[in-house]
């Protein structure tokens, strides 16, 4: 299989007074004698699904930990402070990288947490590899330039240093514009592709200077062209609309900025704006990413059982259920062109064979770089601590929720009732892994 984010670092031990207070030996008292007897602890069981966490509204809010959280971690490690489940954390955060998001989750949960069990939206572009040797404009915050650098980005240019060679095109701020006349550095090299990371700090800024590399094909020194089609490649992590914070209610994501750039673009040039690839949930390249690294652990620790089970516990129905119910329809429809009994089932029932699902491609980017996945179904649970609101119903009709604006899924992704329908509903995350290890009876030693 080829992989690629080997698992070459260990995961780490527990402090000694969290493996003393949870030991597995056993001791009773009988009688007067005093005695401990001591028993070897039984053998963990081999788990056969994996766990998809968000953070987020599920694990904490803002930095704030939600409670449920640790009490839901203490029942998946053992007395060794190692998984007794295979568990990925995906997030649509994509400000810093994954050894920090990692370092955050140890501390906040008080057990450890590698890279390798994390997935930012910007992860899959590691995929991407067409785009690794071109002259990339990324926008965003927090450590960009490190971010794209590590995901295998070679020649990269942020907003800033946009800003700084060509001074005059930032002009929203009066404060920020140039006291004197100047004329262009212009000293960087044509950009030949966008990425957004995440929503920016001054927004203005970053949607002026995209506009205008899209309009000059990159190349700042030029004019606008507003019929010039296509635009440059465009690639976009994280499509929450909202994410939940601190505050009361969900504040803007990555997804109100992109609202923002594909509306401009489509005043300016009367056409929509074009991605090259949406990452982050409800991306189901996201999920087979976190599958890959289920079944990298699963290696790893060398469990014999494949994992065919997948749970995706988060807090939003439009991203974190929305995607979960997506891959599953994905991997319902492999096993279906695997059995030629559902097969003749659909064909009875249609009276065609254009219902069938077809192989897909075989160039298909996640499936050619991560290999064809284990899983065959990944299930939806949605917990009460985070954006979703248990007093806020979803209308079945589809043009009428469009409408009306309750679907806060991103324009390219079409709104369907049946996908943003959770197969459970709990109250916070610690509910959530009981449940899980109720339906797979599950019980670790």
């Amino acid at each position: 299989m080829k992989g690629l984010l080997p698992f070459y670092r260990g995961l780490y031990t527990l402090s000694n007074r969290q493996a003393r207070r949870k030991t597995g030996i056993v001791g009773s008292r009988c009688g007067f004698c005093g005695i401990q007897s001591n028993s070897k602890p039984q053998p963990q069981p081999q788990p056969s699904f994996g766990l998809l966490f968000d953070i987020d509204g599920v694990l904490v809010r803002g930095r704030m930990p939600i409670p449920a959280a640790k009490k839901a971690f203490e029942k998946l490690v053992d007395s060794r402070g190692q998984f007794v489940v295979p568990v990925v954390f995906v997030t649509n955060a994509g400000n810093c990288l994954r050894q920090t998001k990692a370092d955050q989750l140890s501390h906040i949960l008080g057990v450890p947490i590698t890279q390798d069990q994390v997935i930012m939206s910007h992860s899959p572009l590691r995929m991407f590899k067409k785009f690794h040797d071109k002259c990339v404009l990324v926008s965003g915050q927090g450590p960009v330039l490190e971010i794209a650098k590590n995901l295998g980005f070679k020649n990269v240019v942020s907003i800033d240093m946009l800003r700084e060679s060509y001074p005059l095109l930032d002009m929203v701020d009066h404060n920020r514009r140039p006291k004197l006349p100047s004329n262009p550095v212009g000293n960087l090299p044509k950009v030949e592709a966008v990425v957004l990371f995440g929503e920016p700090i001054r927004w203005e800024t970053n949607l002026q200077l995209i506009i205008d590399i899209l309009l000059t094909n990159g190349n700042l020194g030029s004019v606008h062209q507003t019929q010039r089609m296509p635009h440059l490649p465009l690639l976009a992590c994280n499509m929450d609309l909202m994410w939940m914070a601190e505050a009361h209610s969900p504040r803007f994501g990555h997804g109100t900025f992109l609202v923002c750039l594909e509306n401009i673009y489509k005043k300016i040039t009367g056409k929509d704006l074009k991605y090259e690839a949406l990452m982050g949930k409800p991306s189901e390249m996201t999920y087979h990413f976190a599958e890959y690294l289920i079944r990298s652990q699963t290696m790893q620790r060398r469990w014999k059982l494949p994992i065919t089970s997948l749970y995706a516990i988060g807090d939003n129905l439009m991203t974190d259920i929305y995607g979960a119910n997506l891959y599953n329809r994905y991997l319902e429809e492999r096993v279906a062109r695997k059995n030629p009994k559902a097969i003749a089932k659909m064909v009875a029932v249609t009276g065609s064979t254009t219902a069938v699902p077809q192989e897909e491609e075989t160039d298909n980017l996640w499936e050619s770089e991560l290999a064809l996945p284990s899983a065959t179904s990944c299930k939806s649970i949605l917990v009460c601590t985070g954006v979703y609101s248990p007093n806020s119903a979803v209308p079945s009709d589809a043009n009428h929720c469009i409408k009306e604006t309750v679907f806060h899924g991103h324009r390219d992704f079409r709104f369907d009732p049946a996908l943003v329908e959770p197969g459970h509903i709990v109250q916070d995350v610690s509910e959530a892994v009981d449940l899980i290890f109720e339906q797979e009876k599950f019980v670790p030693q």
